[in-house]
């Protein structure tokens, strides 16, 4: 698949079928991450993946639009070392992309669940300290965004190259 084709096919999937991920497929998504670019080269980023079906179901709690954890098959939560860069967000993001466009090449659906700035479905504590909870992560690793992925069991259409808004464009000056 030609790189602008998989970007007009991406898109972000919410509901997943009861088929599992296969184990090597889950893999190259992870791959797909470790194989990022970082702020110095400095790869200030870590990951858990989380498969069990009960951790996922804790883990729907962690936003108000967490819900589709409950139905997915795994999770792959990034986190950001803030004793190690300050460039954390930019490199996480980089990760999820990477990991994000992997499993739509690779047919599973994934969606980007924010963490950073975000407060718990109960508004009782943030997203991030939820989160921490559930899976004891250090304090200094700072939650970015957890990837939620399963078999999609829906998709969408893809985007078009003429539904592209091109005033967001802007030559030599604003």
């Amino acid at each position: 698949m030609e790189l602008m084709d998989m970007l007009l096919h991406r898109r972000s999937i919410r509901k997943y079928t009861d088929e599992s991920i296969p184990e090597e497929k889950l893999e190259k998504i992870v791959q797909a991450g470790l194989l990022s670019f970082a702020g110095k080269g400095l790869n200030p980023w870590e990951m858990i993946v989380v498969r069990d079906k009960d951790m996922l179901k804790k883990m729907a709690g962690c936003r108000n639009c967490g819900a589709m954890l409950d139905g997915a098959d795994a999770a792959i939560v990034v986190l950001g070392d803030s004793e190690k860069s300050d460039t954390i967000v930019e490199d996480c993001s980089i990760v999820m992309t990477f990991m994000h466009l992997m499993a739509d090449t690779l047919g599973v659906g994934s969606c980007w669940l924010q963490g950073r700035l975000r407060d718990a479905a109960d508004g009782s504590v943030s997203t991030e300290e939820f989160v921490r909870n559930l899976l004891h992560y250090p304090e200094h690793m700072k939650l970015e965004a957890v990837l939620v992925l399963g078999m999609p069991a829906q998709q969408p259409e893809a985007h078009t190259l003429e539904a592209l808004d091109h005033t967001k464009v802007h030559q030599e000056t604003y």
